[in-house]
């Protein structure tokens, strides 16, 4: 009697534990297709295009004339008064407005920072070499010129500072190259938006067109045998540098009418091309600002006008 008790006993264990399992599966199967379905709504949900996010960088598109198909603002921020200053400007250049639960925003989001704006862009204007070369004028001048840099970040950079020293602009590979993307935007402070940006097909041959149009072309490689020290870059110069991994490609270099290097006392092997095109940007900026003038000032308070306008950041 007691074997049978103890045997019933165990089946009814046995039977509570398969349950129990069976239960926890069916629980962790509801749990996966609930999250799967989640997260297809939210991919769902995600409006494809390029955007441009966060106050400043909105309000300088509108100031550049960027194309803009439709605005995108996030519900419940009427009251903002920095941010209605901007419809206000949507709404005077002729730009769709429409009002998105803020959930959607930050699926478009690609930093997490949209300030309750963004902006649904066109294709990138870009500029022509001609138009670059029309922008410089007279005298003093920089062109900035890359020779397959790929990685974005150091695009963007490299356009803010040929900007903010005043470069005529920037000229760059259309092929295995870094291009003007939504990402840029960001990391060049919006400076694409005011600097003309030329793709071309070769850059060897650019530098024959810059030559022609009375530039100097300086290649910057750390095998140079002088600095910019020793060979100051003054008047019309076609700074050219070259890809983050391979530097300058031979055909290019030897295009080059000269080439120089930063000064070194460290250790270290170099500065990367963002960092090195900063710097030499400004050397030639100090050598020429004397014949430039007061050009510098007014592109300062350019930046301060659209710095008021886009606060709030």
């Amino acid at each position: 009697m007691a074997q049978r008790e103890r045997a019933a006993k165990q089946q009814r264990t046995s039977q509570q534990k398969a349950a129990k399992s069976a239960s926890q599966r069916s629980a962790g199967a509801v749990r996966q297709r609930s999250e799967g379905k989640a997260r297809n709504t939210t991919a769902a949900a995600r409006p494809k295009g390029g955007y441009i996010e966060g106050r400043r960088a909105c309000t300088e598109a509108l100031r550049a004339g960027f194309p803009v198909k439709r605005a995108l603002v996030a519900e419940g921020e009427g009251k903002d008064a920095a941010l209605a200053q901007i419809v206000n400007y949507l709404h005077a250049a002729g730009v769709p407005v429409i009002t998105r639960p803020r959930a959607e925003l930050d699926a478009i989001s690609a930093h997490g920072a949209h300030q309750g704006i963004a902006l649904e862009v066109g294709a990138f204007p870009y500029a022509e070499l001609a138009d670059i070369v029309a922008r410089a004028g007279e005298g003093p001048a920089l062109v900035v010129v890359l020779d397959h840099v790929t990685d974005a970040g150091n695009f963007g950079a490299i356009v803010r500072s040929a900007e903010v020293v005043g470069a005529a602009g920037v000229v760059t590979a259309n092929k295995r190259a870094a291009e003007v993307t939504v990402a840029t935007y960001k990391t060049s402070a919006g400076a694409v938006m005011h600097l003309p940006i030329a793709r071309v097909p070769n850059i060897a041959r650019a530098l024959e067109d810059l030559k022609q149009a009375g530039f100097w072309c300086v290649g910057a490689s750390e095998h140079a045998e002088g600095s910019c020290w020793e060979s100051p870059l003054t008047g019309r110069i076609a700074l050219v540098m070259g890809s983050e991994g391979e530097g300058i490609s031979r055909l290019v270099l030897e295009t080059c009418d000269d080439l120089t290097r930063l000064p070194q006392r460290g250790v270290t092997e170099s500065l990367n091309v963002a960092q090195a095109t900063t710097a030499l940007a400004y050397e030639w900026l100090r050598v020429n600002i004397a014949e430039l003038g007061d050009a510098g000032a007014a592109v300062s308070d350019q930046g301060r006008e659209v710095a008021a306008a886009g606060a709030g950041e």
